[in-house]
């Protein structure tokens, strides 16, 4: 499976609203994300060239760049087949 890395800062407005989404689908879907900061993980982000463009994630060789809605973000972990099934809800019926 391949790696997700985000990279985000904490004075990119788009950033904080992608954390929220990106805490709700590892609830949901049960995956792991390498978080980085921008500027406090400088090394690490200068691994995966990132512009100035934020936030970005990173999967594979594919990247999403910019906010971008919860559906947005699980198409694009669908497309990395990070994600591959739809979750189930369970209709209980009774007898």
């Amino acid at each position: 499976m391949e790696e997700i890395v985000v990279i985000s800062a904490v004075w990119c407005p788009s950033c904080l609203i992608l954390k929220k989404e990106i805490k709700k689908i590892r609830e949901e879907y049960h995956i792991e994300v390498v978080m980085l900061d921008y500027d406090l993980d400088e090394d690490e982000v200068k691994k995966y060239h990132v512009e100035d463009k934020l936030p970005v994630i990173i999967c594979g060789k594919k990247r999403l760049i910019g906010e971008k809605s919860y559906e947005e973000i699980v198409d694009f972990l669908k497309e990395c087949k990070i994600i591959w099934k739809e979750l189930k809800k369970y209709y209980y019926c009774y007898y």
